[in-house]
């Protein structure tokens, strides 16, 4: 691939792209080709309860390369953009070059633009944006924004609405405030090597559909299963793309047939916020067209 063989080698380099769209196999290749360890940059991926469902790389890709921050936050645990960042931080400093790869735009973003030190939001302040969004939903919180945060936030995303919501709660300053504030990043998009892979729609559908069949044959329901008796819809930990519905099926709320059907719709959806938040802040990466 010409894209790999333009890589200077001492580069670090930086992937995103939806999900399904090859970014995996992608930081395989380069890691074989030149040497380098892959570092998880997907916020669903982090989780140690999910493997199958998160399309986290299996064993036998963990023994082609090495694989860092990949399952290693236990199921409850604090974990955001920042505990990420100051995982990341050392390794970019470290022996081997780093080839981060995955589909959370915000990490990637925060990586190679900054991001604003906001403080911690306490724990009973989570607790209330969780209540109001169970009980209400994401158009109470957004009720509750300040104006300049409500005008950009995305309003499909409900963890991004409800992340405003605890900072503004918390702080007294909106979210688009702090994030005026941002300090330098740790990894400038001039120093890495930072492709978009930029996926067909209808060549990532059918891509997303037969990969959860394959999630559910392989697993995938075995994982929810073992997680049910904790499941609590809000934690950040349960928003895996597919997880609701598989729930839902196991509480004999909807047939196996209709749970799959309505997994992969809204994993199709997550794959279009993904591209649009690509396209909307990543213009200055590089752009991989797939297949």
């Amino acid at each position: 691939m010409d894209f790999i063989a333009n890589i200077d080698p001492r580069r670090p380099v930086v992937i995103a792209g939806a999900t399904a769209s090859g970014k995996s196999a992608l930081a395989i290749r380069i890691a074989e080709t030149q040497g380098g360890v892959i570092v998880n940059a997907d916020a669903l991926q982090v989780w140690d309860c999910w493997r199958v469902l998160t399309a986290r790389p299996p064993a036998a890709d963990e023994a082609r390369a090495p694989h860092l921050l990949y399952g290693h936050v236990a199921r409850g645990a604090a974990y955001s953009v920042g505990h990420w960042l100051r995982e990341v931080a050392p390794l970019l400093a470290g022996d081997e070059r780093p080839i981060i790869v995955g589909g959370t735009g915000l990490y990637l973003s925060a990586l190679t633009g900054g991001l604003a030190e906001i403080p911690p939001v306490p724990a009973e302040v989570r607790a209330e944006a969780g209540a109001i969004l169970a009980a209400r939903g994401t158009q109470a919180l957004l009720a509750g924004l300040d104006a300049g945060t409500a005008g950009r936030i995305d309003r499909l995303n409900p963890a991004r609405i409800q992340r405003a919501w605890e900072v503004l709660r918390a702080t007294g300053r909106g979210l688009a405030e702090w994030q005026q504030d941002t300090g330098p990043p740790l990894l400038p998009l001039g120093e890495a090597a930072a492709v978009v892979l930029d996926a067909g729609r209808d060549w990532l559908a059918e891509r997303i559909d037969r990969r959860f069949e394959a999630m559910v044959t392989g697993g995938a329901l075995e994982e929810v299963r073992a997680v049910l008796d904790a499941w609590e819809p809000v934690e950040p930990w349960a928003r895996a793309i597919g997880a609701p519905e598989l729930v839902a099926h196991l509480r004999g709320e909807t047939t196996l047939a209709e749970a799959i059907e309505r997994a992969r719709a809204a994993s199709r959806q997550y794959a279009k916020r993904q591209r649009s938040w690509f396209r909307g802040r990543m213009r200055r990466w590089h752009w991989l067209r797939v297949p």
